[in-house]
């Protein structure tokens, strides 16, 4: 008798964005397919096996590995639609503005006797200045078609995998893995092209709450889909163990609707994260790095960073014991930290989020103690050159060219001591706790596409 998995499905519907099913702890995996529905909702579909069923068959843990793939695809276009947002909304306005420009300028054009030669300049030299914005625009256009085309492979590639459940052993593993592949290096390249850039501005401030001591961290979960807003709090810079966990924004902001988590090991300085579920934090008075799961309110994994300076050896200019500071955005998980044998500067280290082992570093030749704060954006460090008011962004290396440039970026200290700054890609925010305020700032990217459409 052939072994088959039993399989429950779940529809739902949402707003705009993919709902994401997070791992039961009695299985390691779920798969959604999202479609269009015609009220704009998305509908998605999960398939959650039973537990132990058939877990040691070949095709079974084939299949089961080619879901997992479509799930990160499914999570990773949803990301991507939240990064983009808010660009294709100026795009979109910047593209009336032109049209709007240009009927103004014909209309000048044929009635220049009824208009300032000053005003008229004017209004051509504003012109010139968008013409080099057409080909952004058509580009957009483009991507938001890949977009759709992208979705509805997605969409395609899922249905075909849930046929495939009737069947277990009627189908070409090697052709499905492929298109799998195909599938998900397609979306590396549009999410790369659309939702990285370089940093040119940061909003002025926008404050959450004002709770707490001076120094602390907040921050939500930069993996988890669009509908989950909860909120981690943790309240002070050394020898704490309570992490607060809000169940949405709003609740943070008006401190109901919150469980406790209590640490086994207390915590050094602010620079902590949430992602894919769990804490990711520098355990007191060591260069232990622990990576604390939630859901099992456990332990997964620790490890030294070796060399690297701890206990206020090699601390932001603020101190706090923040020598190890834990990072995310477009590319994954960092630590920046310094070590006696870089004398002292920054270095940057891309880590394996599941072992934690580091992946690869770079010495960025910045002392750390001179730096107020830094976060990263799409691989590139930033760095404040002040934790105190008339602060600025000073410095920025960059990973993928291994350079560096001194930058001069305005950054309003509104509260005059930051003690917490990170990024997060998921809602392209920076979060700050400044002075018992929690605080959000909007960022502005800057990305080149040439008229052939490539960066």
């Amino acid at each position: 008798m052939r072994c088959r998995a039993d399989l429950l499905l779940l529809v739902i519907a949402v707003s705009r964005a993919a709902q994401t099913l997070f791992q039961s702890p009695d299985e390691g995996w779920q798969v959604y397919t999202s479609a269009q529905a015609p009220d704009g909702k998305c509908l998605c579909t999960a398939v959650i096996p039973v537990q132990g069923s058939c877990s040691r068959d070949l095709r079974s843990r084939q299949l089961r590995q080619l879901m997992e793939k479509v799930q990160n695809i499914s999570q990773s276009m949803e990301v991507l639609d939240l990064r983009t947002y808010r660009d294709l909304q100026y795009v979109r306005n910047t593209e009336s503005l032109m049209k709007g420009l240009d009927s103004r300028l014909k209309v000048a054009t044929e009635s220049q006797k009824n208009l300032n030669a000053k005003s008229f300049q004017e209004l051509k030299d504003k012109m010139t200045e968008l013409v080099p914005l057409i080909p952004v625009l058509d580009q957009y256009k483009s991507d938001t078609r890949t977009i759709v085309q992208l979705k509805e492979e997605v969409r395609n590639l899922s249905g075909s995998l849930l046929q495939i459940q009737e069947e277990m052993g009627a189908y070409d593993y090697e052709e499905l893995q492929q298109r799998v592949l195909v599938l998900e290096a397609r979306l590396h390249a549009c999410m790369q092209k659309l939702g990285c850039g370089k940093l040119t501005g940061v909003s002025n401030p926008i404050t959450i709450r004002a709770s707490g001591s001076r120094f602390g961290s907040w921050m939500t979960d930069t993996m988890a889909p669009s509908s989950d807003s909860r909120v981690w709090y943790m309240d002070g810079y050394y020898k704490g163990r309570r992490v607060l966990e809000y169940r949405t924004l709003n609740d943070f902001i008006m401190g109901q609707n919150f469980v406790q988590h209590l640490l086994p090991h207390p915590w050094a300085g602010t620079g902590h994260v949430v992602f894919n579920g769990s804490l990711y934090y520098n355990k007191y008075q060591s260069n232990i790095v622990v990576k604390y799961h939630f859901r099992s309110r456990s332990v997964v994994v620790q490890r030294s960073l070796n060399t690297a300076g701890y206990n206020n050896t090699f601390p932001y200019s603020w101190g706090g014991f923040s020598d190890i500071d834990f990072m995310v955005d477009e590319n994954g998980l960092w630590a920046v930290y310094t070590t006696n044998q870089n004398a002292g500067n920054i270095v940057i280290s891309r880590m394996d989020p599941i072992t934690l082992e580091i992946l690869r570093s770079w010495d960025t030749g910045y002392p750390k103690r001179s730096a107020g704060e830094s976060f990263i954006i799409c691989g590139t460090l930033y760095v404040t050159n002040s934790h105190l008011a008339g602060a600025k962004i000073y410095f920025a290396y960059y990973t993928n060219t291994s350079t560096y440039e001194y930058t001069d970026i305005p950054f309003h200290n509104q509260y005059s001591h930051i003690s917490m700054l990170d990024y997060n890609p998921r809602e392209r925010v920076l979060y700050t706790w400044n002075n018992g305020h929690q605080v959000i700032y909007n960022v502005t990217l800057f990305h080149v596409i040439k008229t052939s459409g490539e960066l």
